[in-house]
């Protein structure tokens, strides 16, 4: 099978089949985005100021309009270009992140230095990681075990490097969306069952370690009295500690794994104002900028726009609304599962399902944590939540598997 990345670079915008375009995904794109700026201009109503230009769901329109552009120009280019520089863009990305986490470059913000001018830096980690996987298990052979450890130890480089600089800022939510999408890219390169048996066992011991954490922390804080959003770190709790998230991170799980230890007004009030806004919804909704909880405050105006949008949809357009937004993620999807198995190569495959199980994730984590299925991670939701980085990024992933359908075979 030939892989090799175009040496005309001129001819990487040359179409190979006359029903070059794929339908399906932008219209749905275009839905979502549609909900998005919509919601994020009604999850911000009562504080929108006389000057549009400054307010969220216009800046979302200018992101949107540039990401189109994005998605085109790489919807133009054949995917197995890529190869040819995609170390150089793993490269870039790790200065980046190297860059961000300098005091007086990285721009710090709520504690974490997570911004470098007016970029995330982990936004384009997960399309250098993306890359720099499919470009390792194209060209590594899967076979006896010496070759697969070869291939793992590789890739435990190239993976683990973006997730370390990434943790460093912190960035827990931008961290846990990379394994994922990097293990369904290494079990479609048919990596041996006792591999993925082994990393299930290491995820769940990691699981059972953050929640006896979490409950040992929310424990002690009940017997003592403490408020958990004042008095964490006043006090010697280097014996409590036996995995090294920050306070903030832990006070995200402790309401997950140990409800009955908490101040439903303290750090569960998003997520119960998250519910409240989701029950109440009811089967057709409040009515557009009719939220009672984004309206008036109680789902916090900071986060009502980006990584709790879902619950404002919830709340003002009901079951059915939601149920039309998670239609809409749903052809997304199955149809980027369907171009990944229509694809011309092993590497068309790998980026459209790893773009597709990356989708996947932010859509569940961001929905699952709205209805208290998951503990709080800050993930947004694709293309509806506010955000410039995050926009350019989804758009940019799904041109690439746009890509993937445009060049999926031979022009006839």
């Amino acid at each position: 099978m030939h892989l090799a990345a175009p040496t005309d670079y001129l001819s990487v915008f040359k179409p190979t089949t006359r029903t070059s375009w794929d339908w399906i995904t932008p219209v749905a794109i275009l839905g979502l985005s549609l909900f998005g700026v919509a919601f994020i201009y009604s999850a911000q109503f009562q504080i929108h100021g006389p000057d549009f230009l400054k307010q969220y769901w216009f800046k979302q329109v200018i992101f949107l309009g540039l990401g189109a552009g994005l998605y085109v120009a790489v919807s133009l280019i054949d995917y197995r270009f890529w190869l040819s520089v995609v170390h150089w863009i793993f490269a870039a990305s790790l200065v980046t992140l190297v860059l961000v986490l300098i005091p007086g470059i990285g721009r710090e913000v709520y504690g974490s230095r997570r911004w470098l001018f007016v970029f995330q830096p982990s936004e384009t980690a997960k399309i250098a990681v993306l890359m720099i996987t499919a470009s390792i298990l194209v060209h590594a052979k899967i076979g006896t075990i010496a070759q697969s450890l070869g291939t793992l130890g590789k890739l435990a480089l190239a993976v683990g490097a973006p997730m370390l600089l990434i943790l460093l800022q912190p960035d827990l939510k931008s961290a846990i969306v990379l394994p994922p999408m990097v293990f369904a890219m290494l079990y479609v390169s048919k990596l041996s069952a006792r591999f993925f048996l082994g990393a299930l066992g290491a995820f769940l011991l990691i699981v059972g370690v953050v929640v006896i954490d979490a409950r040992r922390y929310a424990t002690f804080m009940d017997e003592h009295h403490y408020s958990f959003t004042r008095d964490m770190g006043k006090y010697d709790d280097s014996g409590l500690k036996l995995v090294p998230l920050h306070d903030y991170q832990r006070n995200r799980i402790i309401p997950f794994v140990a409800p009955d230890k908490i101040d439903p007004m303290g750090v569960a009030w998003n997520q119960r104002q998250s519910l409240l806004s989701v029950g109440s919804g009811g089967l057709f909704g409040k009515g557009w900028t009719e939220g009672t909880q984004a309206q008036l405050g109680y789902l916090p105006r900071s986060v009502a726009h980006n990584d709790f949008i879902f619950s404002v949809i919830a709340e003002e357009k009901g079951f059915l609304g939601s149920l039309t937004v998670l239609g809409l993620f749903g052809l997304v999807l199955f149809n980027g599962i369907r171009i990944a198995g229509s694809a011309r190569d092993r590497l068309g495959t790998l980026l459209a399902l790893g773009v597709t199980v990356l989708f996947a994730v932010h859509v569940f984590v961001n929905i699952a944590m709205t209805i208290g299925l998951v503990p709080i991670t800050g993930i947004p939701l694709p293309f509806i939540s506010y955000g410039g980085s995050f926009v350019l990024s989804c758009c940019l992933l799904q041109g690439l598997v746009q890509s993937v359908w445009r060049f999926r075979k031979d022009f006839a």
